[in-house]
């Protein structure tokens, strides 16, 4: 449903024409619209229908998602609070009280009028506070971008430099190649002389004296020859010439294709809601603009719908050709997902794997197995694994598919001491999922880990080194008997529930890991 009716032309200004309330600095502030005309908040925000508003006075049609993109109308405000004020001033007066201050002998109404103001000014204080934090890191970012220009004025400076080296470079040789020419031409109208002598000569001693010549003219142009073949060309004034002329073609070609690009001015959607959120929807709109994973972990309202919208991933190329994996984002937790051979979308912005793996914390890391099997919903398990352990390190490649081999479809194997304490469920049977199969990924995977009897403990069941040493086991209740498991690498934080419903299942080896990767800090 829209606005349902106006009222009449002579309506009250203090009043919404669409619910007859009276405004106030609450959910009722006048905004005004594009079009000109002006309604309350909480009137806007419910006509507003699949990102788009009508105006119910001129039925102009605007994109909207929230009242709050538009701006208040702070002249109605002022007019509403004149027409108060002219109402009050007929009102009953009543003394102040003496520990409210100054402001003696105003009705209640006026001190009503006065907190609301004062309401007024601390929101606007609040407001002028935000947006001051947001031109502090806006200026740090020109700064930023002002140090990078500087970075390649230098590198241009450096072309400039290297295309003048390279410039003089080829001005010698040139000399060169011009003195070996007159050289040559010099060495040529001789032997061309010499050839003229032999054809007039009538005397031996005429002979002689001319053989004797052209021997000595040929020599010379057989050592000129000889130079020619070890002068040229220089291999050095080549090399540089067209090194040179390569990297600053391609300079020039990246710099006019991106002035090209920033010609048109780039439409800001009406989501954005700060200076900063403004700024990198700007730069996420040129084309090649790099996605950082510093922008990743700042999550602004851009990169997050690049996000939801599935557009962002991170790519590892391999011998075998480039895998990728999805980043998403689920309940404000940022998760990676295994790396897979898959199609990547053309509109997508990709992250080296290396570059995101890089961001977790050795000291918190936290990995997810999603479990699913026939008439289940879908359930997330999360792991905090033991800081810088093997067994652990490991466990977050199997989860990320950093190394080909992932635990994405495998089954659970088994189920121990079921019903009873101490009862645990093994799985990660990467290889043959049959429980017979798990080879190590890590060399060396001997460390003192803890001990623990406690459901929610998550360990290895084979020894170091062993053929079945990737698979995992998840204890889902305590043990009774005083006794302790061993090698445990990391504890169940979320999701034991899931895995009992698991264990509970008629036949354990339909349950399937279906996704599994890491949770990414912001």
């Amino acid at each position: 449903m829209g606005f349902v009716s106006l009222h009449s032309q002579d309506n009250k200004p203090e009043e919404c024409s669409v619910c007859f309330n009276d405004y106030d600095d609450n959910q009722l502030r006048p905004r005004t619209l594009p079009c000109g005309h002006t309604f309350c908040s909480q009137c806007i925000d419910n006509a507003i229908k699949n990102g788009q508003l009508t105006c119910p006075s001129c039925r102009a049609e605007h994109v909207a998602t929230a009242a709050t993109q538009f701006p208040i109308s702070y002249a109605v405000e002022a007019f509403v609070r004149k027409l108060k004020n002219i109402q009050l001033t007929t009102e009953e007066v009543v003394p102040a009280k003496s520990s409210e201050g100054p402001a003696r002998g105003i009705s209640k109404k006026l001190r009503s009028l006065v907190q609301e103001q004062k309401s007024i000014i601390s929101s606007l204080i609040t407001s002028c506070e935000e947006v001051l934090s947001q031109l502090g890191e806006y200026r740090g970012e020109l700064g930023d971008w002002k140090t990078h220009h500087l970075q390649l004025q230098d590198r241009l400076y450096a072309l400039v430099e290297q295309n003048k080296s390279a410039m003089k470079l080829l001005e010698l040789e040139d000399t060169s190649v011009v003195d070996m020419t007159t050289q040559g031409e010099e060495g040529k109208t001789q032997l061309q002389a010499m050839l003229g002598s032999l054809d007039t000569v009538n005397t031996a001693q005429e002979v002689d004296t001319t053989i004797g010549t052209a021997d000595e003219c040929s020599m010379k142009i057989e050592d000129w020859l000889q130079k020619c073949q070890e002068l040229f060309p220089n291999v050095k004034t080549v090399h540089t010439s067209v090194k040179v002329q390569e990297t600053i073609r391609e300079a020039l070609e990246i710099t006019t294709t991106e002035t090209g690009a920033t010609a048109d001015p780039v439409h800001l959607g009406d989501s954005a809601s700060s200076i900063m959120d403004k700024v990198q929807e700007i730069t996420l709109e040129i084309p090649q603009k790099q996605l950082t994973v510093e922008d990743l972990r700042r999550m602004r309202e851009p990169v997050k719908r690049l996000v939801e919208a599935g557009r962002v991933l991170a790519v590892q190329e391999d011998q075998d050709g480039p895998r990728s994996a999805r980043i998403t984002l689920q309940d404000g937790q940022l998760y990676l997902h295994p790396l897979l051979r898959q199609p990547t979308p053309a509109d997508a912005h990709a992250l080296q794997e290396s570059e995101v793996v890089g961001v977790l914390e050795p000291s918190c890391t936290l990995a997810f197995l999603d479990l699913w099997w026939a008439g289940s919903t879908r359930g997330r398990v999360t792991i905090q694994l033991t800081p810088d352990t093997p067994r652990a390190r490991q466990f977050v490649l199997l989860c990320t598919g950093q190394r080909g081999h992932t635990y994405r479809n495998t089954k659970l194997l088994w189920v121990w001491d079921k019903g009873q304490p101490g009862e645990c469920v093994v799985g990660g049977d990467y290889e043959s999922n049959d429980g017979m199969g798990g080879a190590p990924l890590l060399p060396d995977l001997q460390r003192q880990y803890r001990r623990s009897g406690r459901a929610g403990a998550v360990l290895c069941c084979d020894d170091p080194g062993g053929p079945r040493s990737a698979q995992f086991t998840i204890a889902t209740r305590d043990r009774q008997d005083g006794r302790q498991w061993l090698n445990v690498f990391g504890d169940v934080v979320s999701g034991l529930d899931v895995v009992r419903a698991a264990v509970n299942h008629s036949d354990i080896t339909e349950v399937t890991v279906v996704d599994c990767g890491v949770v990414l800090p912001l």
